[in-house]
This record gives C-alpha cells, structure tokens and sequence, in this order.
C-alpha cells in the first residue's frame, strides 16, 4: 500500500500538532507496517496522547505508541485469526505447506494443460518430499517482523565496506583452498567427556558451600599431585608450620580482601591433606617473574620463618596433559575446513539477523565440512531484549533463528556443531550449560546436526578441539597480576594458565555474573586431554596463537555493537613430523575474517 507522507503531515495538523521530517518517516513505516491509512493511523495516535497525557510528539512517542497500542493490537487480531500477518512464520509456512499438498492432491486427478507446469508432477515413484518443500530461502524462514514491531535493518552494517577482509592468519594459509567438501567428506565427530560429557539438563542452585569447597580441595590436591610427581618433589610443607631451611608449599591463589588482586593482597591458602585449608600471606618481592590470578593452584618454594608471613624465592611452572593419541581410523582422514563463528548474530540496533543470513550464505558458498555456532543466539545483553520490546516468547524465537540455520545451510551439507551461551536469554545462565534441546529435527538433519555442552571438548576426525563460548579471556585479564624482565603478552599467559590448570574455568571465585554449579563443573568443565585447536571467543581483539603446542583461536564476535565482526576458518590436515620424532600440529592454517 502508497502511503503519502504529505497527507499525514496535514491530517496531524488538523489536531494542530507539529511533526518533524525523521518523525513523519516513522510513521509512513508504521503505517506500512500495521497496514493503515493516513487518517487511522492520526486518529489512533491523537487518541494514544490523549489518553497518555503526552503533549508533544517525540521518537520516545512514537516508540510507546507502537508498543503498547499497534503491536498490542496486531497479536489481538492474530489470536482472533483474522489478520494473518501478525501470524509466528512457522505457522504461516505450514499453512502454506498445507495449501500446496491440498492443490497437489486436487491436480493429481486433473489433465494437466498444454502451459509450463508451476508445480513439480508427483506419482508414487517420485513423490514430493518434505525436504522438497522446505528448501526455501534463509530469508523466508526468518522473519523478524513477526516477532518485533521495530525490526529496522541496521544502516550502519549495511553500509560496511571491508566484507571478506582476511584481518589476521596463522600458518601456510597462502596456499590453501578455502572450501571444503561439505557432506561429502567422511566426518567423525565425537564428544570427549572431562572425566564425564554433559547431554542433559540438572538441577542447579542445589549446592551448598561444603561441597564447592570439596570440589576446590580436590582440584588442589589433583594438581598438586601431578607437579609433586613431575617435579620430583619430596613432601609438601604446612604452610603455617615455621622453618628456617627453604621449604615448599602446595595451594591455592587467593586475596586477603573482597577487591582486586595485587602484589600485596596475595595469600595462599593451603589443601587440607597438608595444611588443613589454613591460610599465609605471600610476598612476592623475591620473585622476578610471576603471573597469578585467583583460585590458580600453585607450587611455591620459599621461606616461612615465623609462620605467619611465606616469602617465595621460586614459583613452579605448570604442566599441561598430553595431546591425545590418534587412532589408525583417526591418522587416514583427509584435509578438512573448519568454519567457527560466535554470536551475537545480530547487531545491537537492530533484530533483523542480517549478519546470520550473511554467514548462511558464506557456509552455502565455501560449503565447509564442520561449522561451529556458538552462542548466544538471542542475546540477553540485547536493547529489544532488555527492554522487553519483543512480541514472541524468547524460546520461539530461538527456534526460528535455528531452524533458519539448519534449513538455510541444507544444500551446503555441512555439519552443523552448537555450542550454547550463558547469555542465551531463553535458557538459565548457569554454568556448565547443557545442550540446546530440538526435537523438529528431520531424519537427514540427525546425521548432520549435533548439539554439545558449555564448555565441550570435541574430536574432529581425532583433532581435539576445546570449545567454550564464555568470555574466560576479558574474566581472567581481569584479575590476572604479573612481573616480567622481558616482554610478556598477557593473551598467551592467560591461556597458558588455562592449558596448565587443566580447566575451562580456573578463576575462583568467578566474576560476578557468573553463576556456576560447582558438582556439575568438577563432572564437565575439566580438560581431559590438551586440545589440539582451542576456539576461545572474547570481546578482546581477534588473534590466533600457538600456546604450548596448542593453537587457540578467537574468533571475534559475529557483531560488534552497530558493526559487522569477523568468524574464523580453519584447514585441517593430519602432518607426519619430520624423521618420525614429535608432534606436528593438524591444524595447518587459520584465518580470521570480517563478516
């Protein structure tokens, strides 16, 4: 329908009210939107300000207007079935889904005319398959009007001009082919448990604080046992037991206040075998290099001479677990890549999920055999979402951004690996998070379709991959306090620390929006194995780095504020080292890209 701005502008003067140019457009798109005229759209307003007490006309106005009154309005009429469009997309594509059969029934018994056929014959040999039916555009399956009254495309990311810009790479990337083969490779994917994998939902906030401080204990004495092993260490000292000979203590970082960690605040607090949870202050001033943060279990040499002060001379190193040992089916896969990308997928301003259309359209292209989605895919930090300005349930909308993912990337043939978040708005943040649950799934999908916990470790063809959509990285870089001669690069610390604490989540305590359930995260969050590629998304800027033998990727954000982001690719390749001794690294070359 024709909408004339001019005629707003005159029927708003007839109730003597001004309107400015950028306001008149808002509401030639409303009156688009909601499928009114010129003169209903005024009356409704005039009759809204009315009722409301506002005098002037302004964009917050204009906003309550549609909140409260026009979207209101619509989901009346939808629930009375007379106004199709306010109809959920899923509901209206079964609807026409029905339609189609009924008229492919009805035709099946007439002549078919001497004109191009619009629609595909079907006999009992070549039937019409639901998969035939649903092959339609990502577009038409997402749809966010349906779901938002103000799904305004974001100009900002519409008008980027650096797409497909390669921002950093690491390894021979020159060379290699950036596409794959899609479903056509043969693909193992299977979850390691660390010592256990998490399929299913739990109860949480059951936990009471003896059995976190169980789970810290042991973590304690499990480290402390490897280095003491590794180290050739003697025997542990108490750490308030006074000595003049230097002595070594086994515990756990910690800060003698509830503020920052520094260089003064440090404490160690001892395990319960040895020291029976006691804690000592530490001075670091004889130590030259050090990195530490809270909850860091750790080795110290030092002098305790009174008991109530532990001045250390020595820090050990920690000691990451072995790669995991490849198989004879694992060593005969062939060159795989590897697509990662992290929400949110859409940007801050706006719902309308271009930034995903975008990345569907890059996976149909390059057709990688693996594609990794992690979350969120509706983001709680998100302006509508805060502000409750959506009109379908969260978890409704979740389905239709997977189902657009799922039915978008179908003919790429691409295996599809989610991994939730806890800012996913329609799930409990707590941590470890299981799963995401779909049961629309078609038989086809189920061979290509997997769903893991937060964090997970996966095998690809037996290269260990370490997920985890947590923002570990900005918590740690946080709290982490350091020294160093030299030049020192924080990133690789950080995940140095991570790769040596053995967990997906050493800081304790947490920050503060983290809620974690401490039996679940001893049972899921450990690291069985050192991963071969570990994919860490952050705020932080992008990077790709080899850590310890292992390469740790982040990806960047998909969307950063009102602009496009950058995902990552990866080329895998099982190498032999050279003269048959070491480990060389199956991940070849890794590329970050702007979206």
């Amino acid at each position: 329908m024709s909408v004339s701005a001019q005629r707003l502008v005159e029927e708003l003067q007839i109730f003597d009210v001004e309107c400015e140019a950028a306001l008149t457009e808002k509401l030639v798109e409303l009156c688009i939107l909601y499928g009114q005229n010129e003169e209903g759209m005024v009356a409704e307003l005039i009759a809204f300000c009315t009722r409301t007490g506002k005098v002037c006309l302004t964009s917050e106005t204009l906003n309550s207007f549609e909140h409260e009154c026009l979207s209101k309005k619509l989901s009346r009429a939808s629930r009375d079935g007379g106004h199709a469009g306010a109809r959920d997309i899923v509901s209206i594509q079964e609807l026409i889904e029905a339609e189609e059969e009924e008229e492919s029934l009805l035709n099946s018994y007439t002549t078919p005319s001497k004109g191009s056929q619009k629609r595909a014959i079907t006999t009992p040999e070549t039937p019409l398959t639901k998969r035939t039916v649903s092959t339609r555009s990502p577009h038409q399956l997402l749809s966010p009007s349906s779901f938002s009254p103000s799904a305004t495309p974001s100009q900002k990311y519409s008008s980027r001009n650096n797409r497909g810009e390669v921002v950093t790479s690491f390894g021979s990337a020159q060379g290699v082919s950036w596409s794959g083969r899609g479903g056509a490779g043969n693909i193992s994917l299977k979850v390691l448990g660390g010592p256990e994998s998490l399929t299913g939902s739990y109860k949480s906030m059951f936990q009471k604080l003896p059995d976190i401080r169980d789970v810290l204990t042991c973590k304690i004495e499990e480290l402390g046992t490897e280095l003491k092993e590794h180290y050739k260490i003697e025997a542990f000292t108490p750490v308030l037991l006074p000595a003049q000979e230097p002595v070594t203590l086994l515990g756990q970082i910690g800060c003698d206040t509830n503020g920052k960690l520094n260089s003064k605040s440090v404490i160690l607090e001892g395990d319960r075998e040895h020291s029976s949870g006691a804690q000592i202050p530490v001075d670091l001033s004889e130590l030259k290099e050090y990195s530490l943060f809270p909850g860091q279990v750790v080795v110290m040499e030092g002098i305790n001479t009174t008991g109530r002060k532990f001045i250390a001379t020595k820090l050990y190193e920690g000691v990451p677990l072995p790669f995991y040992q490849p198989t004879k089916e694992d060593e005969d896969f062939e060159q795989n890549m590897v697509l990662v990308a992290c929400g949110p997928y859409t940007t801050s301003d706006s719902i309308t999920y271009d930034p995903l259309l975008d990345l569907i359209a890059i996976i149909n292209r390059d057709q990688p055999d693996v594609c990794i989605l992690f979350g969120p895919f509706l983001d709680a930090k998100h302006e509508q979402v805060e502000n409750c300005l959506l009109t379908s349930p969260f978890e409704d909308i979740f389905k239709q951004c997977l189902r657009t993912i799922i039915e978008g990337t179908r003919s790429s043939g691409s295996h599809l690996v989610f991994v939730p978040s806890v800012r996913d708005v329609h799930r409990e943040p707590v941590y470890p998070q299981p799963p995401f649950s779909y049961s629309d799934l078609s038989r086809d999908d189920r061979k290509r379709v997997q769903f893991v916990s937060e964090p997970c470790s996966l095998s690809i063809n037996g290269v260990i991959f370490g997920l985890t959509s947590t923002d570990l990285l900005f918590h740690m870089g946080a709290e982490e306090i350091s020294s160093a001669s030299g030049t020192s690069d924080r990133l690789s610390r950080i995940l140095k620390h991570i790769l040596t604490q053995r967990s997906y989540y050493p800081l304790y305590p947490p920050q503060e929006d983290m809620a974690i359930d401490y039996e679940s995260f001893y049972m899921y969050a450990q690291l069985s194995v050192t991963p071969d590629v570990f994919i860490i998304p952050s705020e932080l800027k992008y990077f790709v780095k080899d850590v310890l033998g292992c390469v740790c990727v982040n990806p960047g954000r998909l969307t950063k504020g009102q602009v496009g982001g950058t995902f990552g690719r990866l080329f895998l390749r099982r190498q032999q080292a050279a003269g048959g001794e070491g480990r060389q690294s199956p991940c070849t070359a890794v590329q970050v890209v702007r979206i």
